[in-house]
């Protein structure tokens, strides 16, 4: 047993959190005795225990409840659950998601005792590990308790096959983390394939998942397995999930319910065996809500979430990362650099970083190309800021922009004709109005001479292209 191991218990039956106290702290245990669900979450945020002991019948929020916003929140936290008989099936379900375990009132004490004594010491074991083998995280340059607590909570969720979502903003690190949990994970010595969906075109995106076959279409001169295929044995990171268009979705959640991938072309279906991360800095439940992503898929995907904190959420990691980023650049350009003046350091800490770790690498780069002394003064870390000040994209960002603004050029040159913008841009009318629909774009306002647009969106007097008339 963990001698004075912190165990959160919540019951609303005064008489029984006093009992089960006593009897955990009879044991050794520290405990905090609390008799909501509320009142449970509020104590977490102050402090972490070792495990949660929850009764399943509870006032406002149940435990079942409780434990789904522990989950979310702290993925590696055991939970354990007491139930009446009437709620066991729950309780079952409940542990098919996570639950570490659940006992029926009247409960054994001796049993109870066995089960937090197994929860706390799988707990411990995970901390000793993480403490004395640090190689898997070692590309995570941090000591903010912000992010110790988030790779504690990764390294616990490695160990299993859970499908992981990874939330964060552009920039803060998702690849990383993702490719650490593969590192940490049995999977490890197996393969680690990451692939933008946001970033490959949607003809292209089904093939370079699924594979192809030769001959299945005009230019697949030879078999092509897939990324799902190889990652087989490993993990595939799922970048940008929610620009996965709605098609794709489908053949997706099907090849993760049968774990198998029929490449594009073949009658045969492969077995895959693939531990799936994905990433978004999308807000999922409002495309949910608008119909752009499944909820089933979603649900698929996001048995365990980690959220990762912006940049300025972490502001004593600033110095490190920038020094760390620093020698490394150093050592690439062949510059004798040895840090940054202290007052420089102060500029990056306090400086706003709407692109996150990614953007401060990128002013470290800059600095670094034209320093001229050994340390890094202030002067040039000014000059990199303001020049970053421009937005950070990411490539799947520019890539929406650009569509958008050659869809809206093409319109102002056809006068809003979707026939002739179609046939400029190569494309059928119909792929050329979802490409519209997709960037929220109306034909008719782009009309120069102010006549209605037919309803098909086409001028009601079809007129040539400009700068086509001879």
């Amino acid at each position: 047993m963990s001698e004075g191991a912190r165990i959160l218990v919540v019951d609303d039956d005064a008489d029984m959190l006093r009992l089960l106290s006593m009897r955990l702290q009879a044991a050794g245990y520290s405990v905090t005795a609390v008799a909501s669900a509320e009142a449970a979450l509020a104590q977490l945020a102050v402090g972490r225990p070792q495990l949660v002991l929850s009764d399943v019948r509870l006032p406002g929020r149940d435990g079942l409840g409780l434990f789904e916003d522990i989950r979310h929140q702290h993925p590696s936290l055991p939970v354990i659950l007491l139930t009446a008989h009437g709620t066991i099936p729950d309780a079952v379900d409940a542990t098919a998601r996570g639950v570490f375990g659940y006992l029926t009132k009247p409960y054994d004490p001796r049993e109870l005792l066995e089960k937090i004594a197994q929860a706390v010491a799988l707990g411990s074991d995970a901390e000793q590990q993480v403490a004395h083998d640090e190689t898997w995280r070692a590309e995570i340059i941090s000591r903010s308790s912000r992010m110790a607590e988030l790779l504690a909570e990764a390294r616990m969720v490695a160990r299993s096959d859970a499908s992981v979502l990874l939330r964060g903003d552009s920039g803060s690190g998702k690849e990383l983390l993702a490719r650490a949990i593969h590192k940490a994970s049995p999977r490890a010595r197996k393969p680690f394939v990451a692939v933008n969906c946001g970033a490959i075109p949607e003809a292209l995106l089904e093939s370079e998942l699924f594979g192809h076959v030769k001959g299945a279409f005009t230019d697949a001169v030879a078999n092509h397995k897939g990324l799902f295929l190889a990652a087989d044995g490993g993990t595939l990171l799922l970048d940008e999930i929610g620009d996965m268009p709605p098609a794709l979705q489908v053949k997706l959640l099907r090849v993760l319910q049968e774990r198998t991938v029929r490449p594009l072309g073949s009658s045969q279906s492969l077995p895959v065996d693939v531990r799936i991360v994905s990433a978004t800095h999308r807000d999922l439940d409002a495309a949910m809500a608008s119909g752009q992503f499944r909820q089933d898929l979603y649900y698929r995907l996001n048995v365990v979430t980690i959220t990762l904190p912006s940049l300025g959420e972490r502001r004593e990691d600033i110095p490190l990362l920038a020094n760390h980023f620093l020698h490394r650049l150093a050592a690439k350009y062949g510059r004798r650099l040895s840090g940054f003046a202290p007052e420089a350091l102060r500029a990056l800490a306090a400086a706003p970083w709407p692109g996150n770790v990614r953007q401060l690498y990128n002013v470290v780069e800059q600095v670094c190309a034209i320093s001229t002394t050994a340390l890094v003064p202030l002067a040039l870390v000014q000059r990199a800021l303001r020049v970053s000040t421009v937005e950070v994209q990411t490539y799947a960002d520019a890539k929406r922009r650009f569509e958008r603004e050659y869809l809206v050029g093409l319109l102002k040159l056809t006068d809003g004709n979707v026939s002739d913008a179609a046939r400029l841009a190569g494309r059928n009318r119909t792929e050329f109005y979802r490409l519209l629909q997709k960037n929220e774009l109306t034909p008719g306002l782009f009309k120069g001479d102010g006549a209605a647009p037919s309803p098909d969106g086409d001028s009601a007097e079809r007129s040539p292209v400009k700068g086509k008339e001879t």
